[in-house]
């Protein structure tokens, strides 16, 4: 049975992806904020024969994710996804006005915060057959895109950054670990109505649901080999220039 622990697990798209390794008879460990809280998450939870369990991660809190490695102690872990991540606090991130407590908390959360917890499962992952490592990710790190002014990119100066800062260390993760047997996967996962994305993405029609979503990525995971780990992909198979 695969194995699957997904931080963000209580809404959109880790929730999403929590579903779909559930319905495909996987063992899910969804990691969230406030389980108390997390009711869809809790309801998959209780529909799942005991295959889905719910445990407290804050991914910005260094105790917590130590906390997490001794609950989870030896268990393998075959698939450990990124998922969590916030859009940058503030919301005044631009060219014009740049808050320094809000653009270092946005890089914890996307940047830091995925390496450490790596770090600290990484023989979780080595005791695994598939050994793979996933970052949930965003187009909006690609340093070679020009995105404009009339994007709300513009806007979101700690986010892109945070996303490109993220990209850069699960590729050199994907290097530096190769010789484990550990995969990395890069993903974006498309421009998704969820809540994190805000009134704009709920309520466009180019969107694509969190379902279709989490569909594309679970390919894309069960694709990953030596061959195209380290790259950066979106949730459909193409590649995104860094």
């Amino acid at each position: 049975m695969t194995t699957v622990l997904i931080t963000g697990a209580n809404r959109g798209i880790g929730l999403a992806l929590a579903r779909r390794y559930a319905a495909d008879g996987g063992e899910v460990i969804g990691c969230c904020r406030d389980p108390e809280k997390a009711d869809a998450l809790k309801e998959l939870a209780a529909s799942s024969g005991g295959r889905v369990r719910i445990v407290q991660l804050d991914v910005a809190n260094e105790a917590s994710i130590a906390s997490l490695k001794r609950s989870l102690s030896d268990q393998p872990i075959d698939i450990l996804i990124n998922n969590a991540g916030i859009n940058g606090t503030p919301k005044a991130q631009s060219a014009n006005c740049i808050d320094p407590e809000g653009w270092m908390t946005t890089m914890r959360v996307n940047a830091l915060s995925p390496i450490l917890i790596a770090q600290a499962l990484r023989d979780n992952l080595r005791r695994s057959s598939e050994k793979k490592l996933v970052a949930i990710t965003s187009d909006f790190g690609s340093t070679g895109t020009d995105w404009g002014p009339t994007t709300n990119a513009s806007e979101r100066y700690s986010y892109r950054a945070s996303k490109a800062a993220l990209n850069n260390g699960m590729r050199a993760l994907s290097r530096d670990w190769a010789a484990d047997g550990v995969l990395v996967g890069i993903l974006n996962p498309g421009f998704v109505r969820t809540d994190m994305g805000g009134e704009r993405a709920a309520a466009s029609s180019a969107g694509i649901s969190a379902e279709d979503s989490a569909r594309g990525l679970a390919r894309r995971i069960a694709e990953l080999t030596p061959a195209n780990s380290g790259t950066f992909q979106n949730y459909r198979g193409e590649t995104i220039p860094w």
